[in-house]
């Protein structure tokens, strides 16, 4: 296990979150985040995106506001046609 740089890093930092990488690069980077406080901030934020988009895709909207969008849209298709 060899300290791989912040460059490869921050670079592969996707696929190491989401193991999606051999387990050689998965142990250099995790290698390097242990002893590199800038790369453990850009962790903090990738999670943290992560966490954040993933809690907003589950949200759904208000019964009210899903009928207006599908009123609008449908008096936009029906003046296309």
């Amino acid at each position: 296990m060899t300290d791989c740089g912040c460059d490869k890093a921050r670079k592969d930092l996707e696929e190491y979150l989401r193991h999606e990488m051999c387990r050689t690069e998965h142990s250099d980077i995790r290698a390097h985040l242990e002893n590199c406080p800038e790369c453990q901030d850009e962790v903090l934020v990738a999670t943290t995106l992560t966490t954040v988009i993933a809690r907003a895709c589950k949200e759904t909207a208000p019964d009210e506001l899903r009928d207006q969008v599908l009123a609008r849209l449908r008096a936009e298709q029906a003046t296309h046609h």
